[in-house]
């Protein structure tokens, strides 16, 4: 994650050392975006890779109204710890036995992250090349769940805690904020790097509270339209 982080405080540096002051004069009215998408979210060790992409439409030069979807999935191993304390009382007739047999209470699962976001996002053009902006970020998360125990014990616990299921899944609003730099090469083409912060609370029934996951995106973005800026 700080490699991927310090790739974007770099691409951030020698994009805006490219380019001149001079401002803006081609905006397309139309833009979409393709992207490979990072998730990680530390509360659970989780990280997940997939993909994002959005509709934008400028309404004028400094904002855009658009809709973004994306998709991430990843494996992780899922701790009694992080239980809320319900789901840890369920758990506590089983731990003398785990303890006898020396296998650990521990869950391998596989986990989907989908999110839908529409809204604004405020754009500044003053380089001819660069156009940073920022964003608030307010949709909807779909995660689901689906364990993988290695034993025929840590079956059971799950078998028992799911209502004899081995899968879950919520839906929920996630909220927060974003930012980044897209690169226009030409009025119609450009190289966009982006990162999120949001706060959810999915699976409330079993974990131990709301949780924060950072996206990172990277990709290209294409224009399309006439130019709002008549010029």
């Amino acid at each position: 994650m700080r490699r991927l982080l310090l790739c974007v405080l770099l691409a951030f540096l020698l994009l805006t050392g490219l380019n001149c002051f001079s401002q803006q004069t081609d905006v397309r009215q139309f833009s979409t975006f393709g992207a490979f998408s990072y998730f990680s979210t530390p509360s659970l060790n989780l990280t997940q890779r997939g993909f994002d992409g959005d509709f934008g439409y400028n309404w004028n030069s400094w904002l855009t109204l658009g809709f973004d979807f994306s998709y991430g999935n990843g494996h992780s191993t899922l701790l009694p710890s992080k239980l809320n304390a319900a789901t840890q009382a369920k758990l506590a007739p089983y731990l003398p036995i785990f303890q006898e047999l020396g296998i650990p209470l521990a869950v391998p699962y596989n986990s989907s992250t989908y999110t839908y976001e529409a809204g604004p996002q405020f754009n500044y053009r003053h380089f001819k090349k660069v156009t940073l902006f920022v964003r608030p970020a307010l949709g909807a998360l779909h995660g689901t769940f689906t364990a993988t125990p290695d034993n025929p014990y840590i079956a059971q616990v799950v078998s028992g805690l799911l209502n004899g299921k081995t899968s879950s899944s919520d839906t929920v609003v996630f909220y927060g904020f974003g930012g980044g730099i897209t690169y226009e090469m030409t009025p119609n083409f450009g190289l966009r790097v982006a990162t999120d912060l949001v706060h959810f609370n999915y699976f409330s029934n079993i974990l131990d509270g709301g949780r924060n996951t950072v996206r990172v995106v990277v990709g290209t973005k294409f224009s399309f339209g006439k130019n709002i800026l008549g010029k």
